[in-house]
């Protein structure tokens, strides 16, 4: 198997994992998807943090369908076997710390934010260490993806996502919760990083 064709398969494995079986839990325990959708007004923070993720995960898997069809070359100069090695132990690594981070928030987890909802406030296991548990392991995936087939496509897409989940995060996120929670989120804003241990606190 070439290493583009075991990009893609890695890919597809942890969008079927990370949204689809996480997805069919979430409605035989609560009813519903979890899934908001992208919203706000066109052009504002909000919705391009919701376009930016989508495009995002389309150019994450246009990366190694165009490498397997000969349409777009690795950049040379990433394309090295050690660093191809340690993109499969990123992808792998981010993929199951998603998947963790996804079922520790219980029936917390959604996509997107409804203001009307009121889920609880998780604090406990991954959470414990970043607030933001699954974004930051998304991360580690994505570059892993990219490190097995460094085009550019594959790293706009990473740029797309972190500049969404930081949207995502610091625009729609915080503030909800901050109303939601209050104190409680504050003190625990106070404490734990958002993407990684100690950093992101918010005073």
């Amino acid at each position: 198997m070439s290493i583009a064709a075991a990009a893609l398969a890695l890919y597809l494995i942890y969008l079927a994992l990370a949204f689809g079986l996480r997805t069919i839990i979430q409605v035989r325990s609560t009813g519903s998807s979890g899934f908001h959708g992208i919203d706000g007004e066109i052009g504002s923070a909000t919705w391009l943090a919701g376009v930016g993720f989508v495009v995002a995960l389309v150019l994450g898997l246009a990366a190694p369908v165009l490498a397997l069809l000969d349409v777009m070359a690795p950049i040379d100069a990433l394309g090295q076997p050690g660093l191809q090695a340690a993109g499969i132990v990123l992808a792998i690594t981010g993929t199951v710390a998603t998947l963790v981070a996804q079922f520790a928030m219980g029936a917390s987890w959604r996509i997107g934010v409804d203001p009307s909802e009121r889920t609880a406030l998780v604090t406990s296991g991954p959470f414990a260490l970043v607030r933001n548990p699954i974004f930051a392991a998304m991360l580690p995936t994505a570059l892993g993806l990219v490190l097995m087939v460094p085009s550019a496509i594959a790293i706009l897409g990473l740029i797309a996502l972190v500049a969404s989940l930081e949207l995502q995060v610091r625009v729609v996120e915080e503030p909800y919760l901050r109303s939601v929670h209050g104190q409680s989120y504050a003190e625990y804003a106070g404490r734990v990083g958002r993407f990684l241990p100690g950093l992101g606190k918010l005073a």
